[in-house]
């Protein structure tokens, strides 16, 4: 775990590098990996993306590039004075921060241009955002299972067990789950749930109780913190993972996010992603053998199921087949729509016979 000292001395060490390239009489600048698609891996090995060779530079020997030094200037020293201060903020916070500062040129125009500084600044430093104290909006992800923990907050510790001293709303997910520490589990394994619809499903169900099971709430497209938090239960609690998600194109990058990283946070693929992982749900053919209620594809649809043809993350026999499959049927189906066979259908049969056969349970 990065340190708040560490965290400011690697800004400060940035700084400190502009400064002496301006003493030294050189045009300063910061270099790092060129953050588009074309640069981006899918490493074999490890089974994540992570950034090629290409690299970009910033320099100000232009006044575009003298703007965006400027402005990484400026955010490096108001990052250094939060760790101090042992202060945080949001993403969306330093946007409007900005405007306070003493240089017109140094604020930022949009929020976009402020998270990719942020990033920017990861990239460069290798310190996360959450060690800069800098966090999204809350994303209110949630863990519901047999798992015990100790929190590290304002009020000094706490601990908590994620099933007997929290609501049926579950334990919210931090901004930095490395503050966690696992004290005890009984966990046989993960969930990872993409609609509040079907956690609430399996929560009212006692499905995590019935099979010792963590459920975690992703929320959609799943925030950093929930990624993080999922590849510390693998990792450190040695529990499979499986993801369970709607039938289309996008619920399945949403379990490419989870399992190999995404694009924009390929820098920290190895913090974040869980190669492990495995699909449990809605297949296609789920939707053909269980004649569950569907929607026609639509052509952003079919052109993201051609997409993730091409993608290696999918190039498998099992996703050639199932993607294959969807665009033959052209169908898409929610994971509610196995409601259609009554509501204890999904924790009574479905889940645990594709569990079984994942060797899940």
């Amino acid at each position: 775990m990065t340190t708040e000292s560490d965290a400011r001395d690697e800004l400060i060490d940035l700084a400190a590098d502009f400064y002496d390239q301006f003493a030294a009489g050189s045009i300063p600048e910061m270099t790092l990996p060129t953050r588009t698609k074309s640069n981006i891996e899918y490493d074999t090995e490890s089974g994540v993306w992570t950034y090629g060779d290409r690299t970009s530079t910033r320099s100000a020997n232009s006044v575009r590039g003298a703007r965006k030094l400027l402005k990484a200037a400026y955010t490096i020293e108001f990052l250094a004075n939060q760790l101090d201060e042992d202060r945080s903020s949001t993403l969306r916070e330093l946007y409007y921060l900005s405007e306070s500062w003493d240089n017109d040129e140094a604020q930022f125009k949009s929020q976009d241009e402020s998270n990719d500084l942020v990033e920017d600044l990861e990239i460069v430093t290798g310190v996360t955002r959450e060690d800069f104290h800098m966090r999204p909006e809350e994303s209110g992800a949630t863990l519901m299972g047999p798992l015990e923990i100790r929190e590290q907050t304002r009020r000094g510790e706490r601990e908590i067990h994620c099933q007997e001293d929290v609501g049926e709303g579950g334990y919210q997910i931090p901004n930095n789950p490395d503050m966690i520490e696992f004290l005890d589990d009984d966990i046989d394994f993960a969930l990872a749930v993409e609609t509040g619809g079907m956690r609430d499903r399996l929560v009212e169900n006692g499905f995590d109780e019935a099979y010792d099971c963590l459920v975690i709430h992703l929320k959609g497209q799943p925030a950093r913190a929930t990624r993080r938090i999922t590849k510390r239960v693998h990792d450190e609690l040695d529990v499979p993972i499986a993801v369970f998600a709607d039938g289309d194109p996008w619920s399945y990058r949403i379990y490419g996010s989870v399992a190999y990283g995404s694009i924009k946070s390929a820098h920290l693929s190895k913090y974040l992603a869980t190669p492990e992982a495995q699909f449990v749900g809605i297949q296609p053919e789920d939707i053909v053998e269980y004649d569950l209620p569907a929607d026609p594809l639509s052509d952003s649809d079919v052109n993201a199921l051609e997409s993730e043809l091409d993608d290696p993350r999918f190039q498998t026999d099992y996703w050639e087949e199932q993607i294959e499959l969807q665009l033959d049927i052209g169908k898409k189906s929610e994971q509610q729509s196995l409601a259609s066979r009554g509501l204890d259908f999904v924790t009574d049969t479905y889940l645990p016979e594709r569990l079984g056969e994942m060797g899940v349970i």
